[in-house]
């Protein structure tokens, strides 16, 4: 099972916080405090996982948490394209061949892995599905 919340360290630098992703050293922000450096945190992981995917730049699963970090959660709907796009890379088949086994046009391929097109999750899934993956949902507080 793959979970795409990142560890990240958030620590006071100076007036702001500023936020590392350790297994996405690309992926830096800030806030004027904690809470803002959060929700910066949110945002600029899922642009960072975009622009992986669009550029077809590996993307690593996330590493075990460490003392003193925090799990930034990616938005449900770019992790289901991020598990698209890892189960594509691990199963070693082109969007060609995915497009075959589902029956679709190789452009609908692309749309479900262009993280700016607006995709079904009943169709990540199925598409996920035929890669011998289940999407799955967790709900949790949002204190959590």
């Amino acid at each position: 099972m793959t979970r795409f919340g990142f560890p990240a360290r958030i620590r006071r630098d100076g007036k702001a916080y500023g936020v590392r992703f350790r297994d996405i050293p690309e992926c830096l922000t800030f806030g004027a405090d904690r809470q803002a450096a959060e929700v910066a945190a949110g945002d600029a992981l899922a642009e960072a996982v975009a622009g992986r995917i669009s550029g077809n730049i590996g993307l690593p699963e996330p590493s075990a948490l460490r003392r003193g970090e925090v799990i930034v959660e990616l938005p449900a709907s770019m992790a289901a394209k991020a598990a698209l796009y890892l189960a594509l890379e691990n199963a070693k088949i082109s969007k060609a061949e995915l497009a075959r086994r589902l029956g679709v046009d190789e452009r609908e391929v692309r749309r479900m892995l262009d993280p700016r097109h607006g995709t079904r999750l009943a169709t990540l899934d199925a598409a996920l599905s035929v890669l011998g993956k289940r999407l799955t949902l967790d709900l949790r507080d949002a204190a959590d």
